[in-house]
């Protein structure tokens, strides 16, 4: 069985101490196959905001896949912005803005969804979607195809839906057709697990909420998402939660998904 951990909009700089550790303990626990790092890893995007991000997730032990937020973008550097707005990100995390891990049960693509020109809003072109599916028609049977995007490609509150991916209508008919499982993202520090309606196969948002930042929404606490897979065995979604009662992370719910396969 194949583990995947979720660890979304951290903003360091913002992070709290004994959630990195528990995040770590967990990280040790379940040693996971892939540590998806899903946007909003710095606060500012300063120098060492990223550096302390860097050796954080290093800590966990485990290959890293990871995308930038908006966060991720300086905000208040305007020159860095409009000239450079991945370097500080991409000194950090390496330059490759559209990463893909590949394993014998996971095909995991992630999809840069930031936009200098943008302060909050994610986007993603028609260009990022037919790259995306195509990759996805290359799956094997035996992989949980996975897309990875910071902002959510659905929403379930009203609240959020200007915090929706722009062209995520398109996205959903594309790489569901092409044979993606799931869409994880982060953004709006909500954890949910949405099965998406209207489309040509099963296909989920999984959204995972802020994993160490003090920035938690009224009466969400930090956490990340563990994604169990196996062809035999099938898929489940599990919400792990941080007790401060207990300073560690606890699973708090768990969805089982069912992939469909030809």
């Amino acid at each position: 069985m194949s583990v995947l951990l979720q660890v979304s909009d951290p903003h360091f700089g913002t992070e709290r101490t004994p959630v990195v550790e528990a995040l770590v303990a967990l990280a040790a626990q379940l040693r996971p196959d892939l540590v998806v790092l899903s946007g909003d890893i710095t606060q500012r995007a300063r120098a060492e905001q990223f550096s302390a991000a860097r050796s954080a997730m290093d800590r966990l032990g485990a290959p890293l896949l990871a995308l930038p937020g908006n966060h991720d973008i300086a905000l208040f550097d305007l020159w860095s912005r409009l000239i450079r707005p991945y370097a500080r990100y991409s000194a950090a995390f390496g330059h490759d803005l559209a990463p893909v891990f590949a394993s014998h049960d996971l095909l995991v693509l992630g999809v840069n969804t930031t936009r200098a020109r943008r302060h909050k809003d994610g986007e993603v072109s028609s260009e990022q979607i037919d790259a995306v599916a195509q990759q996805l028609r290359h799956a094997t049977p035996e992989q949980l195809r996975v897309v990875v995007v910071h902002q959510p490609i659905d929403v379930m509150r009203a609240e959020d839906l200007p915090n929706r991916l722009h062209n995520h209508s398109a996205a959903q008919q594309a790489w569901a057709a092409a044979g993606a499982d799931v869409v994880m993202g982060g953004h709006i520090h909500l954890p949910y697990v949405m099965p998406l309606p209207g489309l040509a196969r099963p296909m989920w948002a999984v959204q995972a909420g802020t994993s160490v930042s003090s920035r938690v929404r009224s009466g969400v606490p930090n956490s990340v998402n563990v994604v169990r897979w196996s062809p035999a065995a099938g898929c489940v979604v599990e919400q792990w939660d941080f007790s401060a009662a207990d300073s560690a992370f606890e699973r708090v719910a768990s969805t089982p998904l069912t992939p469909q396969r030809a």
